[in-house]
């Protein structure tokens, strides 16, 4: 195993340059076959996971809900916070920031980047809780892909450009899930959810971070600063594909949505707004209410 790893690294670095040395040695960095692995585990359990549900009682899982997304809501912020802060008082370019011009900064973002990275192994129980739930009209194409891919992505930003300017995207991505995560957090306890009327403000929200994220990699274009050019076309390229994804997510989710009680209205039919009619659920609508994109 150890030459095979020391084959692929070596592979890597003939194709992307020198591995940054400043993380050598961290948890799961050193070789990429275990992400690959943990990636490879959570589209198993994607596909498994749904046909041993099929035939058994949802869990409703609703305490550990409320704890997960807390959780992931605190680290969200606590890596939001930390990011700027170091990039405020490190004196960051906001245009372009090479990845070895600003030491003592670049350690402190290394450090949060990796806990960025990590959080998106956590974030494949998003996906286990739709199973549990039984919520499997949530396992969207969108919602696999993204989380699959983040994970493995961010493993070669941590081993090639493990700061400057790769700290925006993860920034803003951290400030979304601190609004997300919260909102999940408080739609798992009955009693708030009359109160959470913003959900669908999230998914603009998302929209927006990925354009502010394309638009500041393409500052680093325009007026570089020795930071990777193959990785901003990249992150742009990459930003695009989000942009697409999410956008044809909104319109099907919500203006789709909206388009079509806006007929029942005119055909003097009953808009179910609130997913029941005469006490009986409604499932088209409840799906609706439930659908998640992060």
């Amino acid at each position: 195993m150890e030459t095979f790893n020391h084959k692929l690294n070596t592979y890597l670095e003939s194709w992307m340059g020198p591995r940054d040395q400043r993380v050598r040695g961290w948890l799961l960095l050193d070789n990429y076959p275990p992400t690959f692995a943990l990636t490879v585990m959570y589209l198993l359990i994607v596909w498994m996971g749904p046909k041993y549900m099929k035939h058994r009682q949802p869990y409703s899982s609703r305490g550990l809900l409320v704890l997960y997304n807390l959780g992931l809501t605190l680290l969200s912020f606590y890596m939001f916070y930390e990011l700027v802060k170091a990039v405020w008082h490190g004196g960051y370019n906001f245009y372009c920031q090479d990845t070895h011009s600003a030491q003592e900064v670049d350690n402190k973002i290394i450090k949060v980047l990796w806990w960025y990275y990590f959080s998106k192994l956590i974030e494949f129980m998003d996906t286990f809780f739709f199973i549990l739930r039984k919520n499997n009209h949530q396992i969207t194409f969108l919602h696999i892909y993204h989380h699959a891919s983040m994970l493995n992505i961010w493993w070669f930003v941590m081993n090639w450009v493990p700061c400057g300017h790769s700290y925006f995207g993860a920034s803003l991505n951290s400030f979304v899930h601190v609004v997300m995560y919260s909102y999940y957090g408080l739609s798992a306890i009955p009693a708030m959810r009359p109160y959470l009327w913003w959900k669908k403000y999230i998914t603009q929200l998302q929209l927006i971070q990925f354009f502010l994220t394309m638009s500041q990699t393409m500052c680093a274009v325009i007026w570089p600063c020795g930071f990777p050019k193959g990785w901003l076309y990249f992150q742009i390229s990459y930003m695009v594909v989000l942009i697409v994804l999410f956008s044809n997510f909104y319109i099907q989710t919500y203006k789709k949505h909206s388009g079509s009680q806006n007929k029942e209205h005119q055909n003097g039919s009953l808009p179910l707004t609130n997913g029941h009619v005469n006490g009986t659920p409604s499932t088209k609508s409840t799906e609706h209410n439930k659908l998640r994109v992060d």
